[in-house]
């Protein structure tokens, strides 16, 4: 699994889940980059686009968790 944080969001990545379906590229092209590397640039987007989108993950290859707010 491989992370990724602005400091509210975490974005978890399972390569191994991951289907190639696309949705993450076409909905939110500024953040998911296949042929960037590291191909998530999370401060590409708001936290709540991040959360829909990645709850659009019909795999389950990208989840999510939120910081506690201090």
């Amino acid at each position: 699994m491989k992370n990724y944080s602005n400091g509210e969001i975490t974005i978890h990545w399972q390569p191994k889940l991951c289907q190639h379906a696309g949705i993450c590229v076409k909905t939110l092209p500024k953040v998911y980059n296949p042929k960037a590397s590291p191909w998530i640039a999370i401060e590409n987007a708001s936290t709540e686009a991040l959360k829909a989108q990645v709850n659009s993950c019909p795999s389950g290859a990208l989840s999510f968790s939120l910081s506690e707010k201090v």
